[in-house]
């Protein structure tokens, strides 16, 4: 096995650090309600997009529709699903320069004013990465729910938006 030059191994960490900030960017447009952004985190065909019980789908214009229905609904002006997904423990592995697999750990939190529920659910994440036009993108992501709990919001809950 050869050594890896520190210029080599610089380059691999910035790799990494680009996929985690991809992840980032991605979690953060879900909570923000920013389809565009979401949308944007994923190669621009052919991704292999699986969330369980939302579907599988093969573009991720598809699974961005599905987000823009339930994240965005609203009722009287207001939002009514708050969501909340902290990612935590990345296993970031490159298969060379463009190509790269990752596990992510998520937690998740959903408050749901329709249904007056609040859920929490540990899921785990799998990916695959690419670099499409010089960014680093989403070509395969699947979530795999670990745990899920659901429960009715006490009466007198207030929740606000900021």
């Amino acid at each position: 096995m050869t050594e890896r030059t520190i210029e080599q191994r610089l380059a691999d960490l910035e790799r990494i650090e680009a996929i985690k900030a991809l992840k980032h960017r991605y979690l953060r447009a879900c909570d923000a309600k920013d389809a565009d952004t979401f949308r944007a985190c994923f190669i621009c065909t052919g991704a292999q997009i699986d969330y369980g019980p939302l579907g599988k789908f093969d573009d991720a214009d598809a699974i961005a529709e599905v987000f823009r229905n339930i994240a965005l609904r609203k009722v009287d002006g207001k939002n009514v699903i708050l969501d909340m997904h902290h990612a935590l423990h990345p296993d970031i592995t490159l298969h060379g320069d463009d190509l790269a697999s990752g596990k992510w750990t998520l937690a998740f939190r959903q408050v749901n004013l329709i249904e007056n529920t609040e859920t929490v659910r540990s899921i785990e994440y799998v990916d695959e990465y690419v670099v499409e036009n010089g960014e680093w993108k989403m070509s395969k992501c699947q979530s795999i729910t670990l745990w899920s709990m659901t429960r009715p919001l006490p009466e007198g809950t207030v929740v606000t938006e900021a």
